[in-house]
């Protein structure tokens, strides 16, 4: 079952496709969707891949393939009992003459890059304001995004340098609601303050913990922590 605006999503994409040949851009979608921010088209796409109507194609960027559409939509086009998926992608438009039908696109190999939306600085050491918004795009190499929606942040502090996190690194979260113990995790403390520290469970109480000796492991009840997502990759800039 599709909400409004997934649905609204997936039959804009195939449009686009069956006129032009080519997908839409993330700031076509959003203004199509009248939508704020690209992130907001992230987790769309990430909810129809996770339904089944699209998958993402592997070590290229902003590539999708259309599995199958929703019912009233694959009757219109007399195509309920075998959809062709169509691979789309970002990239230059071909001549008319030289596209090909809708149901045989070849498209243009992309940069490798997958785009991840950075929101923002996290603090590795005192939290900071509780990160929320979507500034630019990181790109990261394919083999460290796996399922499920992704975004990056920027480090402020040291408090996880003994784990090889420091100032300025972009770290890479998948965004989820439950951690291991001993995963390095973005918690939101209060329902206000946003902090990158290592996770555990002790009885019913959750601490916090630094990798750094120079700070203290904050030990929380289960109520004040909010697991936002857990880090699966880290940059660094030379």
């Amino acid at each position: 079952m599709l909400t409004s605006k997934q649905k609204e999503l997936l039959i804009y994409i195939h449009k686009c496709v069956q006129e032009t040949g080519v997908p839409p851009s993330f700031d076509e979608m959003k203004s199509a969707l009248d939508l704020r921010s690209k992130s907001g088209i992230h987790r769309l796409i990430t909810a129809l891949e996770e339904r089944g109507f699209v998958r993402r194609l592997p070590h290229r960027a902003r590539a999708l393939e259309i599995i199958k559409l929703p019912d009233a939509l694959a009757e219109a086009g007399g195509r309920r009992a075998g959809f062709t998926p169509t691979v789309v992608e970002g990239g230059a438009r071909a001549p008319l003459a030289e596209r090909p039908a809708p149901s045989t696109i070849v498209v243009a190999p992309a940069s490798d890059a997958v785009l991840v939306p950075l929101m923002g600085r996290i603090a590795a050491g005192v939290p900071i304001s509780a990160i929320q918004n979507h500034s630019q795009d990181v790109s990261c190499p394919p083999d460290m995004i796996g399922p499920g929606e992704h975004f990056a942040l920027e480090v402020k502090g040291d408090s996880m340098i003994d784990a090889g996190i420091h100032e300025g690194d972009i770290v890479i979260i998948r965004r989820t609601p439950s951690a291991d113990n001993g995963d390095i995790v973005v918690a939101l403390v209060e329902n206000e303050e946003a902090t990158l520290k290592r996770i555990r469970k002790r009885g019913g109480l959750i601490a916090l913990e630094a990798a750094n000796p120079n700070y203290e492991t904050r030990v929380l009840g289960p109520d004040q922590v909010q697991v936002q997502g857990r880090l699966v990759g880290l940059m660094r800039r030379y």
